[in-house]
């Protein structure tokens, strides 16, 4: 790891999912952080390289408030893993695939769901401050690790996969990610 501090969010395609939950906390680190400070970046383990974000994820995105002009897909490698300071994947699976790669990925490697809900139970107080932001990546990490323990399971399923399925799998992506990001923008946000 080196350079820019990087979050990268991983999903299968890096069409749907990944590339949402790049943009909108990108744009939450950005408005608490400055524009450059830390670099949000995604990838699929099957991903459909340089293709666009997918048409309905793109509005999905844009309802949220975030932009998705610009982004083309990229497959998830080992260098992509070992160049992020935080990675967080849309299923338990993508996890998985995330550490097969560079099991040393381990202690930095969350499900969406299951940093959100760590974050969560961590204290405003408890939360890393940003004056240096890889370091700050690093222990939030090391926070929401520990307090495994204190924490309910999260959904097994992890964010599910809307790609070319019905309007009503689109409504229900939507839904996740707006029970998830407000968890993860606060645990990005503290100064």
């Amino acid at each position: 790891m080196s350079g820019t501090p990087t979050i990268l969010v991983v999903c299968t395609g890096n069409v749907c999912r990944s590339p949402m939950l790049e943009r909108l906390l990108q744009r939450e680190v950005d408005a608490a952080h400055g524009s450059g400070v830390v670099s949000v970046r995604s990838a699929g383990t099957r991903a459909l390289v340089g293709s666009p974000m997918d048409e309905r994820s793109a509005q999905l995105l844009e309802r949220l408030g975030g932009d998705p002009e610009g982004f083309a897909a990229r497959a998830l490698s080992e260098q992509v893993v070992a160049g992020a300071d935080l990675v967080l994947t849309a299923t338990p699976e993508h996890r998985s695939a995330v550490v097969s790669l560079d099991p040393r990925a381990l202690r930095r490697t969350f499900t969406v769901h299951e940093l959100a809900a760590l974050c969560s139970a961590v204290p405003d107080d408890r939360l890393p401050r940003w004056e240096e932001p890889a370091g700050a990546l690093a222990a939030l990490a090391e926070a929401a690790r520990a307090r495994r323990g204190e924490v309910g399971r999260p959904p097994t399923t992890g964010l599910v996969d809307p790609f070319r399925r019905s309007d009503e799998v689109y409504a229900e992506l939507e839904q996740q990610v707006r029970e998830v990001l407000p968890d993860l923008a606060r645990a990005l946000r503290q100064r």
